[in-house]
């Protein structure tokens, strides 16, 4: 990350760290808003092949004794990248801020060739238990123009409070995707047991 905390704060229009997941996940649900501060945050930081925020995030985040949370630096997520097949599929458990899954992300666009690069060709479905990743992970789906889902709960035991459906409708890798939460219980049987979620107990 190029910019500073104190930098990235402004942008959020926050004077505390603490209060950025808050922020940053209103700002990543609300269309207008989010398209200026992703404007803002290319401003300062335009290279998208790494995951900006591991260091922000780990420093001032990261929930170590309550979860054990850490993060891939980012010269492994590459040499996992690197080493794992080229499908047009991505599944992660347990996703943090995306620090793996942006590195597959820009794996792909190397394989297709970044003016021959569709991103509606490739499906990415990544989990995440913790509170303060989701809107670390939100963001970078959405500035990076990925489609896919983001499954916020357990993926021990399959059970999620909240399904955000993240769209590109473009052929632009360059666009920001859409970002839609879903209202779990309203997705039909045959689609949770696509997504992986739990059923639950009928009576």
């Amino acid at each position: 990350m190029t910019f500073t905390t104190e930098q990235f704060n402004q942008i959020l229009g926050i004077e505390d760290s603490y209060k950025a997941p808050e922020a940053l996940l209103k700002i990543m649900l609300d269309r207008e808003k989010r398209s200026e501060t992703l404007d803002l945050l290319l401003g300062h930081e335009n290279i998208l092949d790494r995951d900006w925020f591991v260091d922000y995030f780990q420093e001032e985040h990261a929930e170590r004794k309550r979860f054990d949370q850490d993060f891939t630096p980012t010269s492994v997520t590459n040499l996992l990248s690197g080493i794992s097949g080229s499908g047009k599929t991505y599944f992660e458990s347990a996703a943090g801020t995306g620090g793996l899954l942006v590195s597959a992300w820009n794996k792909h666009r190397i394989d297709a060739g970044p003016a021959r690069f569709d991103p509606r060709k490739y499906w990415y479905q990544v989990e995440e238990l913790s509170d303060r990743s989701i809107p670390f992970l939100l963001f970078n789906m959405s500035i990076r123009g990925m489609d896919g889902v983001v499954l916020h709960g357990d993926s021990l035991t399959n059970e999620f409070k909240n399904l955000y459906f993240v769209r590109n409708d473009t052929s632009d890798f360059m666009a920001y995707s859409e970002i839609h939460v879903i209202d779990i219980d309203s997705i039909p049987d045959m689609d949770k047991e696509w997504l992986g979620i739990s059923q639950k107990e009928s009576g």
